[in-house]
């Protein structure tokens, strides 16, 4: 089945110059890429994002963790589509602790725990169709994916304040 996932790779990731290792590990699933962009995380973004996670202890270290304060302030957002394209990539990512991943997946490569015990897992990936939806959804405008994944609605908005060049 065709489906789509969000694939972060995370602040630690940029900070090592991860991105080009892991993004030819990703290419070899030979799976589309339909949206890609560097983002500051916000701290909206970042709780809307790990709001599963809300209640637990680590979330304070995990909502500086993705909006950078540890390494850089950017993340580099992508979205991948392809037959059964989830699970692939939550295979090829490895287990959530870097310590338990297998070695030859990113997060068993790239990622480690600190002394704080933050997991510097370098991606992050959807779980499942229903999460990939909420994620990419919360991530990217449907303007900035060239496929059209999910409805969308043409509406007025007042033109709010934005920042320009000088």
């Amino acid at each position: 089945m065709t489906e789509q996932t969000l694939i972060l790779i995370k602040p630690d990731g940029l900070k090592k110059s991860l991105t080009g290792n892991i993004l030819s590990k990703l290419s070899e699933l030979k799976f589309e890429i339909i949206g890609t962009k560097i983002v500051r995380v916000s701290e909206s973004l970042a709780r809307k994002h790990y709001k599963d996670l809300l209640d637990k202890p680590f979330f304070p270290d995990l909502l500086k963790y993705i909006r950078g304060e540890f390494h850089t302030r950017r993340v580099m957002a992508l979205v991948y589509s392809g037959e059964d394209c989830i699970k692939s990539v939550r295979k090829l990512a490895g287990a959530t602790n870097p310590e338990e991943a297998d070695p030859v997946s990113i997060r068993g490569a790239y990622g480690r725990v600190t002394t704080y015990g933050v997991f510097e897992n370098v991606i992050h990936c959807s779980s499942c169709p229903e999460d990939a939806k909420r994620e990419i959804q919360l991530w990217f405008e449907p303007d900035e994916l060239v496929d059209e994944l999910y409805p969308v609605q043409t509406v007025a908005v007042q033109k709010p304040q934005k920042r320009v060049w000088a």
